[in-house]
This record gives structure tokens, C-alpha cells and sequence, in this order.
């Protein structure tokens, strides 16, 4: 009947669709971390931050898993890369070689969880 919305609706905070502004900056988001992938992570790093500063816009939305899914899948890629780097230091650099391995590993995985989510946005669903 009417093209009004309620603040909320606009706020994409209800259960309804989400704005294309939001679904357009989880687009973005996604890009960020899969530039990370061969950015040392330093473009991840802006992702993150930015997963986090509207993780509360999309409250109520399916776009709130996708900003939840990304934050999860950063902190998971430091802790297990820093236990890397801790193996590396320990092993007193013997292992530098074998550190590729599980390098490689948290790529693949990092790889798998960007496919996936951005595979489900396009798709206009949860991811989890």
C-alpha cells in the first residue's frame, strides 16, 4: 500500500530484507578479506573492523551471520597463524620449512570460508 517504512525497516534491524546499502558493504567486506589472502591479511584488517562497526546495523537481518561468520573467520586465521609462528620460534627456525604446511592450510581455510559466505550472500542466505 505505502512505500513508508519504519525506522526500523530502514534501520534493517527487522526481520525483513536489509537495506542494498548494507548488502553492498558485506559485498565490500568479503573483497577486503579475499584481497587479505594475498595481502599478508593487512587488507583482512579493514574488513574486520569494518564486520565489527556494522555487525549491529544488520541486527535481525540474514546479513548479521555473514558479519559474525567474517569476524569468527579473522580471529581463528590469527590465533592459528600466531601458533605458527610460535612452532617457528620454538623449533628455533627448524621448522620454517614445515611452517609452510600449515601456512598453507589457514590459506585454504580462509580461502573455503570467504567462498562460502560470499557464495551465500549471493544466495540471500545465512551463512554458518
Amino acid at each position: 500500500m505505502s512505500d513508508i517504512q519504519s525506522p526500523a525497516m530502514s534501520e534493517g534491524v527487522s526481520g525483513g530484507a536489509p537495506q542494498e546499502s548494507a548488502v553492498q558493504i558485506t559485498h565490500v567486506t568479503y573483497a577486503l578479506f579475499a584481497l587479505g589472502l594475498v595481502s599478508a591479511g593487512l587488507l583482512a584488517v579493514a574488513g574486520v573492523i569494518i564486520a565489527y562497526i556494522k555487525r549491529d546495523d544488520v541486527n535481525g537481518t540474514y546479513l548479521r551471520s555473514h558479519m559474525d561468520w567474517l569476524i569468527r573467520s579473522f580471529w581463528w586465521t590469527v590465533l592459528w597463524s600466531a601458533l605458527t609462528v610460535l612452532f617457528i620460534i620454538v623449533t628455533l627456525g627448524l621448522g620454517v620449512f614445515l611452517a609452510w604446511i600449515p601456512f598453507g592450510i589457514i590459506w585454504i581455510w580462509g580461502a573455503y570460508r570467504i567462498i562460502k559466505g560470499w557464495l551465500r550472500l549471493a544466495e540471500k542466505r545465512v551463512v554458518n
